[in-house]
C-alpha cells in the first residue's frame, strides 16, 4: 500500500494505491487522520489507485466518516470493483462517491 497525503484548496486529498485489506486497515486508518491525530474536516479519499478492497477497508472509511461530525469525507476514483464493494456495505450512501478527484473536490 502505498499512501501520499496533500492538500487541494484548504482540503486534505489521501491518494491510495494498492490493496486494502485487513493487513492495512490500521494504516489506512492513521491515513485519515490528520498530523494531531484527529479527523481533517474534509477529505476526499483517491481509491483511482485501488485494485482491491475487502470490508476492513469499508469499515475503517464509515469509523472516519461517523467520526467527522463537522466536516466530511469523500471517496475519488474508485474503481469497478472498489465501488461495486462500497455499494453493496451501503458506504456510498454514507460517504459521497465521484468519479475523479476534481469532482469530489467540487461536489
Amino acid at each position: 500500500m502505498s499512501i501520499v497525503h496533500t492538500t487541494v484548496d484548504g482540503i486534505r486529498v489521501v491518494t491510495l494505491r494498492g490493496e486494502i485489506d485487513h493487513a492495512v486497515k490500521d494504516m489506512l486508518s492513521e491515513a485519515l487522520l490528520s498530523c494531531d491525530g484527529a479527523a481533517p474536516l474534509r477529505t476526499v479519499a483517491d481509491l483511482s489507485g485501488v485494485t482491491f478492497m475487502d470490508s476492513s477497508g469499508s469499515n475503517v472509511a464509515v469509523h472516519q466518516a461517523a467520526s467527522d461530525d463537522q466536516g466530511w469525507v469523500r471517496i475519488a476514483g474508485a474503481q469497478e470493483s472498489v465501488l461495486r464493494l462500497l455499494e453493496i456495505v451501503g458506504l456510498d450512501e454514507v460517504i459521497g462517491c465521484h468519479p475523479a478527484v476534481d469532482q469530489a473536490l467540487t461536489a
